[in-house]
């Protein structure tokens, strides 16, 4: 436990025990203004038994609640229990911001104890240097948010971890490094790290690897990494990702006359029966090229677009599967149309936020069209939002993001975002009205009030049935100068220190450039630093920002 929720629960201790000592003196105090004999006489048996119950059922609910709050403060495996691990035992650490990571760290655990290894699975966030230095092999599996920034729940790890100068030199380790090399600092966190380590002594197993949007080749070079760690000829090769067709059974603009890109708001049905999901999961798609670009590029090629190729046994025209893959600009010496399409990489997935809840029949997505510098369309966004015609598939898997999923009920919840963002906040909404939780404070943000308040009836209608306790709305366009959602925190401080007394948690969603920054440095700003680290420690600030 990292030494601010320890000190935050010592205080906790002092305070109940001042308290304890204030109903003692009062006590004395109320027996000693007594006139007369304060019991006239004692009560009967039944009477006793009675007060002896309530007085343990009291102590017992009194424990119970104790240990579930306990319960949830303590981490997965906690100092004292890392001392008692063998030091053959491999660690595999974890730093992730929506999920992809926690998966792969699991992965990399179980073919471990395949391959005969003991292997523990680890949240950064729950490891110092004294734990750390106890492990003889250590992997760490870890994203990059953001322009080149560490996951939010491994700013405590950077902060007291890695700015330290103890050595590491028993340590034995690798790092598995994933990013988007669209941002200009791919894999920073990853590359940050393992600088860290070489500079502290640490011994790399092998070279980092690399990952570029969850890139296959890359993870199986990882796999063979791992193998010859567990010193066997091969491991079991992770299964790729299922990807099962959805079919698009609807499709709204959201957003007609904004100064904004369109928004559409899209419904998707299984081919089977509807999944399971949380409030906070993300959707990972596979895109798909429009018809169009795929003829030009045949044309300019020269490839038959007709030639039938295998595709998992079963012929399909290649014109369809190129749909799919990575186009180069141009092609040399000879080519076939099967080697095409086996050699082709896929087009990269693109991951969205849940909109919806499984009670709603359907799964909800709301994207914004992006339009690129030359007038295409984004690949996902005009995929889906433009080129594929109602009925098409679409190549979708759920993936689980904890790190976003729902409080307890009892827990107040701010709910803070602005354009698309709508969409992860609008899913939390869904799941704590089912739950029956009504202490929730949604600050929301677009351009135009008229046209971008997405989901508007939905809010609406939960606001006026006292679903939402208090909202805030943030209209840059309607407003000179311009107003931003963190505008709109600023002016509700008084409210924002109230609540988070009260244990309020704080969910971020939408923009990283601009609005994400702008919310936490209003949090610094009416709560102090300590305090926003604080709750990002226990898990009352959490962000799923893009």
């Amino acid at each position: 436990m990292s030494s601010a929720p320890r000190a935050r629960l010592s205080g906790a201790r002092l305070g109940n025990g001042l308290a304890l000592l204030a109903l003692v003196v009062l006590a004395g105090l109320l027996f000693t203004w007594q006139p007369g004999p304060w019991w006239p006489g004692p009560p009967r048996p039944t009477r006793w038994i009675g007060a002896g119950a309530a007085v343990l059922a009291w102590l017992g609910l009194s424990g119970a609640l104790l240990w579930r709050a306990r319960a949830r403060r303590t981490p997965v495996v906690t100092a004292a229990q890392v001392q008692q691990v063998d030091t053959d035992t491999v660690l595999v650490a974890h730093a992730s911001q929506t999920g992809l990571a926690i998966e792969l760290a699991a992965r990399t655990a179980q073919s471990l104890r395949e391959g005969g290894l003991q292997a523990q699975v680890q949240s950064l966030a729950w490891l110092d240097a004294p734990a750390l230095a106890r492990y003889r092999r250590v992997l760490f599996v870890v994203s990059t948010t953001g322009e080149g920034d560490p996951p939010d729940l491994a700013l405590e790890f950077v902060r007291t971890v890695m700015a330290g100068a103890e050595p590491l030199d028993t340590l034995h380790y690798a790092v598995l490094a994933l990013g988007d090399a669209s941002y200009a600092h791919y894999c920073a966190f990853g590359r940050q790290l393992d600088r860290w380590l070489r500079s502290r002594g640490a011994v790399p197993l092998f070279d980092r690897v690399e990952v570029d949007n969850a890139q296959a080749a890359a993870l199986r070079h990882w796999q063979h990494q791992l193998s010859l760690l567990a010193g066997k000829a091969e491991l079991g090769h992770w299964r790729a990702p299922v990807y099962q067709a959805w079919t698009l059974r609807a499709r709204h603009l959201l957003n007609p006359g904004s100064v904004g890109g369109p928004v559409h708001h899209l419904e998707l049905i299984p081919p089977a029966a509807l999944p399971h999901w949380q409030a906070g999961d993300l959707v990972e798609i596979l895109p798909r090229h429009p018809p169009q670009l795929v003829q030009a590029w045949l044309r300019r090629t020269g490839v038959d677009g007709d030639t039938p190729v295998l595709i998992e046994q079963t012929p399909v025209p290649l014109a369809q599967v190129l749909a799919t893959r990575q186009l180069p600009d141009a092609l040399t010496g000879d080519v076939h149309a099967q080697a095409l399409a086996d050699d082709l990489p896929l087009l990269a997935h693109r991951q969205y936020s849940v909109a919806s809840v499984p009670a709603d029949g359907a799964l909800h997505l709301l994207l914004r069209c992006v339009q690129c510098a030359d007038g295409q369309l984004g690949l996902a966004s005009g995929w889906l939002c433009s080129h594929a015609p109602l009925g098409a598939l679409i190549a979708l898997r759920l993936r689980s993001n904890p790190n976003f999923h729902p409080p307890a009920p009892s827990t107040p919840l701010i709910l803070i975002g602005n354009g698309t963002g709508i969409a992860g906040l609008r899913a939390l909404l869904k799941a704590r009205i089912a739950a029956g939780a009504r202490r929730n404070w949604l600050l929301f943000g677009e351009r135009q009030r008229a046209h971008d308040l997405h989901y508007g009836q939905d809010i609406r209608s939960w606001q006026a049935q006292g679903w939402l306790e208090r909202l805030d709305l943030a209209f840059s366009r309607d407003d000179a100068p311009p107003r931003y959602v963190q505008d709109a925190l600023r002016e509700a401080a008084a409210p924002l220190q109230a609540w988070i007394a009260d244990g309020a948690a704080v969910y971020v969603c939408g923009s990283v450039d601009g609005m994400a920054p702008g919310v936490e440095a209003i949090l610094h700003e009416t709560l102090g630093q300590a305090l926003v680290e604080q709750l990002r420690a226990l898990g009352r600030y959490r962000r799923d920002v893009y």
